[in-house]
């Protein structure tokens, strides 16, 4: 298949997929990985569920694939985090996405170096997606995006948590607000697909449960398995393109050099090395890459690896439990950061700084995280999106808010072009 042969396929499987209640699909965007299995995967229909809300949700996950060892799809929301600490979530939540959902999928089709494949299902499946019509795009009314707090709420929030780490409270602390618009009517997977032609990222995905959706650009892996060995790659570290392109590369170097966002950086892989060693053979924990400098279309970004050898005593949904949710998305103490959160944040975060990605029969694994991602409530017309930075002692209030309006702004395009 050539590219725009490529293109097409993947745009008519993806609105094929969308025909169905529950779909997922996970788009590389062509990024060069070593750890991706495939390039693109759309999983539709869904053959058996599992919906868990807080209490027993990790449990109920390891018995379902232990039950069903086949392929499945599914959805971590960050307040899983109450499970295994004494935590809660007041915030009012508008989108209900359910605290832990996977599926068996009817259909399963993936794309890897220009080779298609369908891994369940009928290949009969491949001329229904080829003959497929895609519906013409609907119009709707502009929406009205509002954020949850002005600049000085926001200001004065990073003040108050600048306080607690002065206190030792905290060293670092990811504090992120919401943006919304209500009365929305968006068509999701158009959407999508504008939100991915912009900000194509080697995270992205597409996830729908019946009325729910997840329209993510996400630049981040959480968790990724393969063979025995653990894989976590948290991002800290942020700076905008250019369109000279010897301004880009000085910007880029700038922040390979950048001692504020390098110590953020090792603070969360000094968390991910903790979290890590939970469910690592004894003595495997080992930082890869420190402070890789990798360049997106919107933003270069600060990215570390760091893998271990799972302990084979160890269940791997007991791994994915004991790193959830991802330090890049909490802060240091990761109990600490998580209380301060709930205490000055104004919204739920549910499915955002989440996770969702597959798992395969023979127990890999790959999971994104949540960010730069569009949640929809198609019934209640309710969407939002958060942003977030890492804020340390030397954290600038102002340098962070312009930090959040960066992350938005490929979404604010998306959605208001």
């Amino acid at each position: 298949m050539s590219h725009l042969e490529l293109s097409l396929f993947k745009s008519k499987a993806l609105h094929w997929a969308n025909t169905f209640d529950i779909c997922c699909c996970l788009d590389s965007n062509n990024y060069t990985d070593p750890y991706g299995k495939f390039d693109f995967i759309v999983a539709a229909g869904a053959k058996q569920v599992l919906s868990k809300e807080i209490g027993g949700a990790f449990e109920a996950l390891q018995a379902f694939y232990e039950q069903q060892k086949t392929w499945m799809f599914g959805l971590f929301s960050y307040d899983l985090k109450n499970e295994h600490e004494q935590l809660q979530s007041n915030h009012p939540d508008f989108h209900e996405f359910p605290a832990l959902f996977f599926f068996v999928p009817q259909y399963l089709i993936a794309w890897k170096d220009g080779q298609v494949q369908v891994i369940l299902g009928s290949p009969e499946v491949l001329k229904e997606i080829a003959n497929f019509e895609i519906p013409q795009e609907k119009t709707y009314p502009p929406l009205n995006i509002q954020a949850s707090m002005d600049k000085d709420s926001y200001l004065e929030k990073i003040k108050q948590l600048h306080q607690h780490i002065s206190r030792g409270d905290i060293y670092e602390v990811t504090y992120c607000q919401e943006f919304f618009a209500e009365n929305a009517e968006i068509d999701p997977l158009y959407v999508f697909e504008q939100l991915n032609a912009l900000s194509p990222t080697p995270f992205a995905g597409y996830f729908k449960i019946n009325d729910q959706y997840i329209l993510s650009a996400s630049p981040e892996r959480f968790l990724c398995k393969r063979s025995n060995k653990l894989i976590s790659q948290p991002i800290k570290g942020t700076a905008r393109r250019s369109k000279d392109e010897l301004a880009d590369e000085q910007i880029k170097q700038a922040l390979s050099e950048n001692i504020k966002e390098q110590a953020e950086n090792v603070m969360i892989v000094d968390l991910v090395r903790n979290d890590l060693t939970k469910s690592a053979l004894k003595g495997s924990v080992k930082v890869e890459e420190l402070f890789g400098i990798y360049s997106f279309p919107q933003v270069h970004q600060m990215i570390s690896t760091i893998s271990c050898e799972l302990d084979p005593e160890l269940h791997f949904v007991a791994a994915i439990k004991n790193t959830f949710p991802m330090g890049s998305m909490t802060g240091a103490p990761k109990i600490s950061a998580m209380e301060l959160i709930e205490k000055y944040e104004l919204s739920k975060r549910g499915a955002y700084s989440g996770s969702f990605g597959y798992i395969s029969p023979d127990g890999e694994f790959d999971f994104n995280v949540i960010i730069r991602s569009i949640l929809y409530q198609e019934s209640n017309k309710h969407l939002s999106f958060q942003v977030g930075g890492a804020i340390t002692y030397a954290a600038n209030a102002n340098d962070e808010y312009e930090e959040c309006m960066l992350k938005a702004s490929a979404i604010i395009q998306t959605l208001t072009h």
